[in-house]
């Protein structure tokens, strides 16, 4: 067994030896310990507008939240209407949590996760949405992407492994392939999880001393630490092309995982048809539309 963390810690080490410097403090995710100016400034980074949400009006909340979307499990099977949610965002931003507390006590039946690899040779040779395609929900089914075919837009890109000529593409596609799967019928929600520059690093710093979550630090993760600022203008082009009335992005604060779950979850039941327990929508201050989230001078 300690063969095989020897072997995880090297080949994340690897991929060391980036460095990034925020507001003067300099973080390289293999030092210990994390500077305590990005430690200090996590939580709030980004404008984050809330202190941590306490732990048990968090468990109340999400149980209720959680009882409110098996019934939504229910009514889609009974009326056989279809639902995607995509999970797109920063690196770090808790899709995966998010993704895990929505499928916590849902009737794996009728419900799944979709998690591509990178593409094989076949599917590279196909058209890009082709691969896709193949994962949609059947009837009555919740489909929750983790992660879709928008990493066309925002990592590709960023990282090279596409050409702007693919990317525009894409933005030219996209809205088309969408709006169809809409006339079909399906219920389509789009997430942007964004989260603060300092909490983004306090939590990669976590992952790359933690031998229990060594495995979600990937080379990516790595080459993408000097690449905020072209994350962030990847995704304003990805809302620019791709926000549209029939299937708009939403923006989700993210510093505070217990909120980011609690307002995604009442988002898919207000969407989908199913109202919250107690009629509320999700917190204005932590859920947004992107069009409006922009205008107000946030940035993803």
């Amino acid at each position: 067994m300690a063969q095989k963390s020897d072997s995880i810690q090297d080949s994340v080490h690897d991929t060391s030896g980036i460095e990034v410097v925020v507001d003067g403090a300099a973080v390289d995710l293999d030092a210990q310990p994390l500077p305590k100016a990005i430690e200090k400034r996590a939580f709030r980074s980004g404008g984050f507008p809330y202190p941590a949400m306490k732990r048990k009006p968090y468990e109340k909340e999400l149980r209720r939240l959680q009882i409110d979307l098996l019934k939504l499990q229910a009514q889609l099977h009974s009326s056989g209407r279809r639902l995607v949610v995509v999970f797109e965002g920063r690196d770090s931003a808790g899709k995966g949590g998010t993704i895990s507390r929505f499928t916590q006590h849902l009737n794996p039946r009728s419900a799944r996760v979709v998690a591509l690899p990178k593409p094989s040779d076949v599917e590279r040779g196909q058209w890009y949405f082709q691969r896709y395609v193949s994962h949609l929900p059947t009837s009555g089914e919740i489909v929750l992407f983790d992660r879709s075919w928008y990493n066309r837009a925002v990592v590709e890109p960023v990282m090279g492994f596409c050409k702007p000529a693919d990317t525009r593409r894409f933005f030219h596609e996209a809205p088309r392939f969408e709006a169809m799967l809409i006339e079909s019928g399906i219920i389509l929600i789009k997430f942007w999880l964004t989260v603060g520059r300092e909490m983004q690093l306090t939590r990669l710093h976590a992952r790359r001393h933690d031998p229990l979550k060594q495995w979600k630090l990937s080379p990516i993760d790595y080459a993408g630490l000097p690449k905020w600022e072209a994350y962030t203008e990847a995704a304003e082009a990805m809302f620019d092309a791709t926000h549209t009335a029939e299937a708009p992005w939403t923006v989700v604060r993210a510093n505070d995982k217990r909120r980011l779950r609690i307002a995604c979850l009442r988002h898919v039941l207000t969407v989908a048809g199913q109202a919250p327990f107690d009629g509320k929508a999700p917190d204005p201050k932590i859920a947004f539309d992107a069009a409006a989230y922009r205008a107000a001078g946030h940035t993803p």
